[in-house]
């Protein structure tokens, strides 16, 4: 988004229609993604290595034919897809098409990934994906201002340029990945992956997966309907949310590898039947997520205006993107409070909570945008507080269903005999040292 700014808001509008639908993949292909994660570190919890082994593999298999399929579709309707936004550019629109077609083409590579990433983190390692998928970042990096701009050899490409820098960098990824399985580096050991299904296995990363992709495609669909809302006031207004989507990414995707930890730390234990680890680990974990929040809230207040310069150059853009991360900012503590809320009732396999809390008020956002975002109301920064509303809603909402079932739960008699404080729950060593010796003392007794 940076080096496309500096070809023009339009090619950032074009970018971010097409993303879309990648986004749209991506959420698709959770179902092996989280299917993978949360089968493989509850088969290591309890000690079934080959099982884990299954799931990583069937889940593999699953996401790849899903790829496929999925690319397929997307290359021969990209047309079909792109009108649906109503852009009224026709340079935008070929822009989307293009850029959508390049990614189809190497779908298999765009989409298998974050299943990888899934099954390493799964044993508890984050930091082997993290080197792998940092390999992938940095490769895409120097290849986007060469391939955009036409540095050296290479000519002119544009947002093409981009979707091909995506794919090549996503292709080392996958081959590094694989390499890195097929010599048993991870904790998995050595794995054959082949293409298999077992059905046994399959239905299980369904029924784990579906609800949170669910989720997902349900969120970009809906996301996609707020930039259908947008459309209407031209390229400028569809730029500064796609670009601030990615700045808005400094809390959300910071929340969602807390989130992921929390998932595996808690499918782990929830294994092992370690509850007061779970319970300890999630307060733990939304205390550094929820600090992130704000964090984040500060500098989209104070700063504003200096991080929408370094994308868009047009004066109207940086205004409007400075109302953006005005209204945006609001909301960016709750974000984290339930995302990182749905990891733990991720790790525990009641993916529905988060779902349906996601989901429902997810929705709301069309029908709350096309209200606020009438002329004589608040007009296109109506969406924008549709945004920040509804994710304000979901923090409280999610937090408080998790709070409620914890106290009710069977395996807390550690903490339903005593008075829990959000104060008390900051995870310092005194009070880590103090919530040991109650457990302890529980356990003997």
């Amino acid at each position: 988004m940076l080096w496309l700014g500096r070809v023009g808001s339009h090619a950032v509008a074009s970018v971010g229609i097409a993303s879309y639908f990648t986004w749209l993949g991506i959420s698709l292909m959770l179902i092996g993604r989280i299917g993978a994660e949360v089968g493989v570190s509850q088969s290591l919890g309890a000690r079934d290595k080959s099982g884990a082994e299954h799931y990583a593999v069937n889940a593999v298999t699953l996401v790849m034919l899903l790829s496929i399929v999925y690319g397929t579709l997307t290359y021969l309707f990209a047309p079909n897809l792109v009108a649906l936004f109503h852009v009224q550019n026709s340079g935008v629109e070929a822009s989307a098409i293009s850029y959508i077609r390049i990614i189809s083409i190497g779908s298999l590579l765009y989409y298998s990934n974050p299943t990888f990433t899934g099954i390493i983190n799964g044993t508890g390692n984050s930091k082997l994906p993290f080197r792998i998928n940092a390999v992938g970042l940095i490769a895409n990096v120097v290849l986007n201002p060469v391939l955009i701009f036409g540095l050296g050899p290479f000519p002119k490409l544009g947002s093409d340029g981009s979707a091909i820098a995506t794919v090549i960098s996503q292709s080392i990824v996958m081959i590094l990945f694989i390499v890195t399985i097929g010599k048993g580096k991870s904790a998995l050991g050595k794995i054959r992956l082949r293409l298999e299904l077992e059905i046994e296995f399959v239905i299980k990363i369904i029924k784990l997966g579906s609800p949170v992709a669910l989720h997902s495609i349900l969120f970009a669909s809906f996301a996609m309907a707020l930039a259908r809302i947008i459309a209407p006031w031209g390229a400028i207004p569809i730029a500064v949310q796609s670009v601030g989507a990615q700045i808005e990414a400094l809390s959300w995707m910071t929340a969602g590898g807390f989130s992921t930890a929390l998932g595996v730390f808690t499918g782990q234990n929830f294994g092992a039947n370690r509850w007061d680890r779970i319970f300890k680990g999630y307060f733990t974990t939304i205390t550094i997520s929820g600090v992130i929040g704000i964090v984040v809230t500060i500098c989209f207040l104070s700063f504003g205006k200096e991080i929408y310069s370094l994308f868009l150059r047009e004066q109207e853009a940086i205004s409007l993107g400075v109302r953006y991360l005005t209204i945006l900012a609001i909301s960016q503590f709750f974000m984290c409070v339930e995302i990182t809320t749905g990891g733990v009732f991720n790790g525990i396999g009641k993916s529905i909570p988060p779902s349906l809390v996601g989901i429902t008020l997810t929705g709301l956002r069309i029908p709350i945008a096309l209200y606020f975002s009438q002329p004589q109301i608040f007009g296109v920064t109506g969406v924008w507080w549709s945004i920040t509303l509804t994710s304000v809603a979901k923090g409280v909402i999610l937090f408080s269903w998790f709070y409620f079932w914890m106290k009710s739960h069977p395996h807390l008699a550690v903490l339903s005999g005593r008075k829990i404080e959000f104060v008390r729950l900051l995870p310092t060593r005194l009070r880590q040292d103090v919530f040991d010796a109650k457990t302890e003392q529980t356990d003997e007794d």
